[in-house]
C-alpha cells in the first residue's frame, strides 16, 4: 500500500463531477447535478455538453462508439424528469445526439458507481453483493464476476491486466487482478484529501473526480477532478 498525493491541473467546469472517461484526448465527465456529459479539453475548457436520459449519474465510459452511463437509481442532486423511472441501469448513448440507443438493468437490481470498457465488454460495480462483473457488451450477458469487499465501490479505471476500483466512503483504490480478482497494489489518500468517485486513466496517471455528494458533515464542500501521484 503506497500513500499518494494529488495535483489539480485545472477547476473543474462540472458541479458535480461523478464519473470519468479519457477517451481520444478527450476527458469525458458525468455531472451528477444535471446528468449531462460535459467533454473538456486537457486544460479543462468545456469543449461540448452532451444533454442524456441518464438519471442520477455516476460512472462513464466510452466504447464500441458509444457513451455509456451509470444510472444509480433516483435522482436526488435535481427536480425530476419526465422519462425519470428510478431504476438502476446502464444506458447506451449515441455520443452525437445524447439519445438513449439501448440500455440494460443492473445485474444485482441494486444501485451502480463504477463502469468501464475493456475491448467489447463492460465492467461494473455491484453491491449485492459487493463484486465486480464484466458484462457482453453486445448481449449484456454475465461473463465474469469476482468479489470485492469495499466500503463504497465507486469509479474504476483499467490498467493492462489489472482494474482499479476506488472506495469513495474509505478514500482508498484499489487495484485487483482482472483475471484472478487478487488485490495487486491499494493507494490511500489522506484524511482531508479529495472522495474519489470516477477514475480514468490517461498515459499511465490516474485521474478521479471528487462529486461534492452527497454533501455531508465532514466533507470539503467543493468538486475537483485531479492526478493521483503515484
Amino acid at each position: 500500500m503506497s500513500n499518494s498525493e494529488v495535483s489539480v491541473p485545472f477547476n473543474t467546469p462540472v458541479r458535480m463531477p461523478n464519473g470519468l472517461q479519457w477517451f481520444d484526448n478527450e476527458l469525458f465527465v458525468m455531472d451528477q447535478l444535471t446528468d449531462d456529459v460535459f467533454v473538456l479539453d486537457e486544460t479543462g475548457k468545456v469543449k461540448r455538453v452532451i444533454g442524456t436520459e441518464t438519471e442520477n449519474g455516476s460512472g462513464i465510459t466510452v466504447g464500441g462508439g458509444f457513451i455509456w452511463t451509470a444510472c444509480n437509481g433516483k435522482a436526488s442532486a435535481r427536480p425530476p424528469r419526465q422519462y425519470d423511472n428510478h431504476v438502476s441501469k446502464v444506458r447506451k448513448i449515441d455520443p452525437d445526439t445524447g439519445e438513449t440507443v439501448g440500455f440494460f438493468p443492473t445485474p444485482d437490481g441494486g444501485g451502480i458507481h463504477g463502469i468501464e470498457w475493456d475491448n467489447g465488454n463492460i465492467w461494473l460495480t455491484a453491491f449485492n453483493p459487493k463484486s465486480l462483473i464484466l458484462i457482453d457488451g453486445n448481449t449484456y450477458e454475465m461473463l465474469q464476476t469476482f468479489p470485492c469487499n469495499l466500503n463504497v465501490l465507486h469509479g474504476l479505471a483499467l490498467d493492462g491486466n489489472g482494474i482499479w476500483c476506488a472506495d469513495r466512503a474509505e478514500k482508498i483504490i484499489v487495484k485487483f487482478d482482472k483475471n484472478t480478482g487478487n488485490e495487486i497494489d491499494r493507494i490511500l489518500l489522506s484524511k482531508d484529501g479529495p472522495d474519489p468517485h470516477g477514475l480514468t486513466i490517461r498515459d499511465q496517471e490516474l485521474w478521479y473526480s471528487d462529486a461534492d455528494f452527497p454533501i455531508v458533515e465532514g466533507m470539503r464542500g467543493y468538486p475537483e477532478i485531479g492526478i493521483i501521484q503515484r
